[in-house]
């Protein structure tokens, strides 16, 4: 079984600041917005080097989106940066109409996703909002894992043409992806073969289910483990020849169980390959305040779970 190792904890918001910088200094076509919040989405450096591609639009998310969609009419690449919670569920008639429905070439970067932003509680822990922007037809839906992919993401969403949602988060977590990776939008990755269950992950629960797999490989059980960093378009071929090899799986991720990543994979297996499938996530309640581990824990979203999870799948085969 290969063996990721965690290099260093990093926020994945800071590979999306190092990613947004480097576009700064290549691509003259990137401008970025942000709705007041531009050291906690680090978005310092590409605001100091190029003052003039760079856009406080203040506490007025709506109207940033706004404008977002109005440059991308003079050729311009904006990255919109903000809060998740305030990137969908308080501007989501302007995502829709100003960017979705006219396709619009917008970013929309939403930093401070899910339970892991920890202390400011369930008003801002965004747990619905990978369902609210896969709905959206012409949105593609990215979540990277660590700092590196999330770099290699932002640099990946410049080059593609049309409306992304990129989340991501705030607390430091294993940096263990290639600092080089070759990012591409719809291909998920194949962390780690196996051919008893397969896990599919998302987010910051791609190196719970990696540590989930060393549990289960001690009990005898060889998991593939699968990083599914683009939820939409979703990989379906990897995802089904996965299946069709184990049997079952198991979906995790940092988000609501409705309306998530894994509500996508049992729709596809459902119509295509029905198996036995378990799914990992938030049970539809609100979050609550907490360090961002102990919500994890607490929330049932840890290796330990991933591991337990593929145990009961597998005995429904």
């Amino acid at each position: 079984m290969q063996n990721y190792i965690c290099k260093e904890k990093k926020d994945t918001r800071s590979g999306f600041g190092e990613g947004l910088f480097e576009l700064g200094k290549t691509n003259p076509e990137v401008v970025a917005l942000c709705a007041d919040l531009t050291g906690s989405l680090k978005m310092d450096n590409f605001k100091n080097h190029f003052p003039g591609r760079f856009f406080q639009t203040g506490i007025a998310e709506a109207n940033m989106m706004g404008i977002a969609a109005g440059l991308t009419i003079g050729g311009k690449i904006p990255f919109a940066g903000t809060f998740a919670n305030f990137a969908t569920g308080r501007v989501y008639d302007q995502v829709r109409q100003c960017i979705a429905y006219s396709e619009k070439n917008v970013k929309i970067c939403a930093s401070h996703a899910g339970i892991t932003l920890g202390e400011d509680g369930a008003t801002h822990q965004m747990l619905e909002d990978i369902g609210m922007m896969k709905m959206l037809p012409n949105m593609t839906v990215i979540s990277p894992c660590d700092f590196n992919q999330t770099k290699a993401a932002t640099l990946a969403v410049a080059r593609h043409k049309g409306p992304v949602y990129l989340r991501f988060g705030r607390p430091k977590v294993p940096n263990f992806t290639s600092e080089d990776q070759k990012f591409i939008i719809g291909k998920a990755d194949i962390l780690i073969e196996g051919n008893d269950v397969s896990v599919f992950a998302t987010g910051h629960l791609v190196w719970q289910a990696l540590q989930a797999a060393k549990i289960l490989n001690e009990k005898g059980i060889s998991a593939e483990i699968i990083n599914i960093h683009t939820i939409k378009p979703l990989d379906s071929q990897v995802v089904i020849n996965s299946i069709k090899k184990t049997g079952c799986g198991v979906t995790a991720e940092e988000h609501q169980i409705n309306g998530g990543m894994g509500e996508s994979i049992a729709r596809l297996l459902t119509g295509k390959r029905p198996q036995p499938l378990e799914m990992i996530g938030i049970k539809d309640v609100f979050g609550e305040s907490g360090k961002p581990g102990e919500l994890m824990d607490k929330f049932g979203l840890n290796a330990q779970n991933v591991a337990d999870a593929a145990r009961k799948v597998i005995t429904r085969k």
